[in-house]
C-alpha cells in the first residue's frame, strides 16, 4: 500500500496524474494478456511434430528428454529446476503498434524509442546507422530501411591505433529503447517480416535485449560489461568484470559484494543464404540457410576444454538443461568470443571468455514475405524459491530452444541467467563476419566492399547476387514490424518496468560515465522528448504529421502543439513512463551517513525548526523594511 502510494505522490503533477504505462492506446483488448506457452520436445529431422504449445494450463510444463549418452544428444536432459505447474497469465506492460503513419525515431523525437544517427564500429560493420532509415508506413508497420549510399565517418585503424576517415558504402537502422524503456523478467514478442532474399546471404536482421549497462555500438560502454551475468567473486570476475562481487564500495548506488554487467538474450539473429545443411561449413549442422540463431551471450564462459567451432562439444564441453523444437540445432558455428581490449594494463588477468549458448531454428521462405511471431519467455532467478530461471524462445508458439538457468550455474563458472534491466534493440547489419563468403574468393582483394560501383574488385567479396538484391529499387530491403509487446506477471515481484530498479540500479553509474554513452559532439546520451514543435498544416487533415495526429492528438498553430497523453515533434505517438520510479532520491546516506534512519520524531522536529526560522526570517525582514521607510520619511519631512 505504501509503494501504491507513494507511485502515484511520484506521478502527480501541476495538472493532476499524469499517464504512467507504455501500453499503445491502439493495441487491441484481446492482446493486453497472454498465457505462458508450454515447453515440449521438438523431434529430429524425419520424427514426429511434438513441439507446440498447449492449449491446457493445468499440464505441467516440465517435460523431461531421454537420458544423456556419451556423444552429443540431440535432447540432452533437463535438471530439475523447479518450473510452474501452471502456465501463468501475464498481462501486457509496454506495446506499440506502429499504426500511425510518419512517426519519426531520431533522438528526442520518441519516448519509447531512439534511432541511431552513427556509425557502427562492432563486429566489422560495413553499414552507417540513419535515423532517416526507419519510418511507420500506411499499413500500420514499422519500417527499417537498407540501402545503399555513401557516408563519410570517422573510423579506427585497429592496427596503427589511430582514427581514420573512410566511406560506408551502405546505410541502414537501429532502433533501441536504451535508458528509456527496460524490463526486468517476463515476455517481449514482435509480429515481423524479414528483409531481403532467404536465398541471398549478407544482410544481419536481428531483434534481441542488452542489460542497460551497456549501449550497443557506443563501445566504451561494453568494455569489461558485456556480457557479464555473475555474482561470484573470483580471480576471473575480478580481473575482466568491471563492476563485480569482490568490490567492497557502494558507488552509483549499487550494493557491495554485487556482480553487474550487460548480458545479451538474441530473439533472432537471422542469417540468410543458399547453403543447405550438411553441406559446407554446415557439414555437421541439422540446419542450413537461411536459419535464426536464438542465443544467450554471457560471461564468464568457460576458460579451457571448449568445443571447436563447426564440430558438435564432447562430453562435458558445453551446456546441459536444453530442450529445442522442430528444425532446430545447437548452432556449433559459434561458441563464444575470447575478450581482449587494447590498453588493459593486466590482459593476463583481465582477458576474459564470454559463452555464446545458441540454437539455429531453419527458416523459410515464408518468413521473408509474411508476418510472423517471435516471442521470448524469461524468468529471473529466485534464490528463495529455489530456482535457477530460464530462457524460453518461440516461433509462431512453436518451441525454438528452452534453456533452464540450472545448466548454466551447474557449469561452474560463476555465470547465471540474467536479472538484470533490458531494453530492446531491432536492426540490420551487414558485415563481413555474417553470411559473406568464408573465404575470400579466387583473386579478390575483399578490402572494399560497394555495390555503388562497377568495379569487380570492390564487388568481388559479396555473396551471389548480393549486390543485384540490394540495387532493385523494385524491391527494396524492408525489415517490417507489425507490432512490439511486453508481458509480465502480475504477481511477481520480480518482474519489474524500469532502467534502473532497486536490484539493478543503472541510473547514476551512467551519469557518472555519460561520455561512454554518447558521441563527442552531443550534450548528453539522450535528449528530451520534444512535445510538439513540429512544422505542420493548419488544413491537413487526417491522422499525419502534416495535421499533429488529428484532433484527437495535436493542434496545429504554426507548430503542432500536443493534447495531453501525446508526444513527439508531431504528436503521433502515446507519452509513456514506468508506472513507478524505483530510483530512490538521495539520501543521508549518499552523504556519508551510512546507515542512519532519521526517527520520525527527529523529521517532526527538524520541519517545525525550519518553519521557526523561515517565520523569524520573515518576521526580521519586515521590521527591518518597516524602519528604513521610517528613517526615509523623517530625512524627507522632518519630526513632527
Amino acid at each position: 500500500m505504501v509503494r501504491s502510494s507513494l507511485a502515484v505522490l511520484l506521478l502527480m503533477g501541476p495538472f493532476g496524474i499524469a499517464k504512467a504505462d507504455w501500453i499503445d492506446p491502439d493495441t487491441p483488448t484481446e492482446a493486453h494478456t497472454t498465457y505462458s506457452i508450454e515447453v515440449k520436445d521438438g523431434k529430429p529431422p524425419g520424427g514426429e511434430d511434438v513441439s507446440g504449445a498447449s492449449s491446457s494450463p493445468s499440464e505441467n510444463i516440465n517435460n523431461p528428454t531421454p537420458s544423456p549418452s556419451e556423444k552429443p544428444s540431440a535432447s540432452p536432459t533437463m535438471s530439475p529446476t523447479i518450473s510452474p505447474l501452471n502456465r501463468r497469465l501475464y498481462k501486457l506492460v509496454m506495446s506499440d503498434e506502429f499504426d500511425v503513419p510518419g512517426r519519426e525515431f531520431g533522438d528526442g523525437k520518441d519516448p519509447k524509442w531512439t534511432a541511431l544517427d552513427k556509425n557502427d564500429y562492432t563486429n566489422d560493420a560495413l553499414h552507417y546507422y540513419a535515423e532517416g532509415n526507419v519510418r511507420t508506413n500506411e499499413d500500420g508497420e514499422l519500417v527499417i530501411s537498407t540501402e545503399v549510399g555513401d557516408t563519410d565517418v570517422v573510423g579506427f585503424d585497429e592496427a596503427k591505433l589511430e582514427k581514420v576517415h573512410e566511406k560506408k558504402h551502405f546505410r541502414s537502422a537501429m532502433l533501441q529503447s536504451w535508458n528509456k524503456f527496460c524490463f526486468t523478467g517476463g515476455i517481449v514478442e514482435a509480429e515481423i517480416t524479414l528483409p531481403g532474399k532467404p536465398d541471398v546471404g549478407g544482410l544481419w536482421p536481428a531483434f534481441w535485449l542488452l542489460g542497460n549497462l551497456a549501449r550497443h555500438t557506443y563501445v566504451g560502454s561494453s568494455m569489461h560489461i558485456w556480457p557479464w551475468s555473475s555474482n561470484e567473486c573470483n580471480d576471473r570476475t575480478e580481473g575482466g568484470q568491471q563492476i563485480n562481487a569482490c568490490l567492497h564500495s557502494d558507488h552509483w548506488g549499487m550494493k557491495t559484494g554485487f556482480g553487474r554487467g550487460a548480458p545479451e538474450i538474441d530473439i533472432f539473429e537471422v542469417q540468410p543464404g543458399p547453403i543447405k545443411r550438411n553441406v559446407g561449413p554446415f557439414h555437421y549442422s541439422y540446419v542450413g540457410q537461411p536459419f535464426m540463431s536464438s542465443s544467450y551471450q554471457v560471461a564468464p564462459g568457460r576458460a579451457w576444454n571448449r568445443p571447436g567451432a563447426g564440430y558438435w562439444p564432447g562430453p562435458g564441453q558445453w551446456y546441459d538443461d536444453i530442450k529445442f523444437g522442430n528444425e532446430t540445432c545447437l548452432n556449433i558455428l559459434f561458441y563464444g568470443n575470447y575478450n581482449h581490449f587494447a590498453g588493459d594494463p593486466h590482459p593476463e588477468k583481465q582477458d576474459y571468455w564470454s559463452d555464446s549458448i545458441s540454437y539455429n531454428r531453419q527458416l523459410h521462405q515464408e518468413h521473408f514475405t509474411s508476418k510472423h511471431v517471435y516471442r521470448l519467455e524469461w524468468e529471473v532467478p529466485d534464490a528463495e524459491a529455489g530456482h535457477d530461471g530460464y530462457l524460453h524462445w518461440f516461433l509462431d508458439g512453436k518451441l525454438v530452444v528452452a534453456m533452464n538457468g540450472t545448466g548454466i550455474t551447474n557449469a561452474g563458472f560463476g555465470a547465471e541467467i540474467t536479472s538484470e534491466p533490458m531494453y530492446i534493440l531491432m536492426n540490420t547489419a551487414i558485415s563481413t563476419q555474417w553470411g559473406f563468403p568464408t573465404k575470400c574468393p579466387d583473386n579478390c582483394p575483399c578490402e572494399t566492399y560497394d555495390c555503388g560501383t562497377n568495379s569487380w574488385a570492390k564487388t568481388c567479396g559479396f555473396s551471389g547476387g548480393f549486390c543485384e538484391m540490394m540495387k532493385d529499387e523494385s524491391n527494396p530491403i524492408e525489415y517490417k514490424v507489425n507490432w512490439v509487446r511486453v508481458y509480465q506477471d502480475p504477481n511477481d515481484e520480480k518482474q519489474k518496468v524500469g532502467c534502473s530498479t532497486p536490484e539493478r540500479p543503472t541510473k547514476r553509474y551512467i551519469e557518472a560515465h555519460a561520455d561512454k554513452y554518447k558521441r563527442k559532439e552531443d550534450k548528453a546520451p539522450l535528449k528530451k522528448v520534444m512535445h510538439g514543435g513540429g512544422s505542420c498544416e493548419p488544413s491537413a487533415i487526417g491522422e499525419a504529421a502534416d495535421s499533429c495526429g488529428g484532433e484527437k492528438r495535436g493542434t496545429c498553430k504554426k507548430r503542432c502543439e500536443c493534447n495531453e497523453g501525446w508526444t513527439g515533434p508531431h504528436c503521433l505517438v502515446p507519452d509513456g513512463s514506468d508506472p513507478i520510479d524505483w530510483e530512490k532520491s538521495s539520501t543521508l546516506s549518499d552523504l556519508g551517513f551510512q546507515g542512519f534512519v532519521a526517527p520520525p520524531f527527529m523529521i517532526w522536529a527538524f520541519g517545525g525548526m525550519t518553519l521557526f526560522l523561515l517565520i523569524l526570517i520573515c518576521y526580521h525582514t519586515d521590521q527591518m523594511n518597516r524602519k528604513k521607510k521610517k528613517n526615509q520619511y523623517t530625512q524627507i519631512h522632518g519630526n513632527a
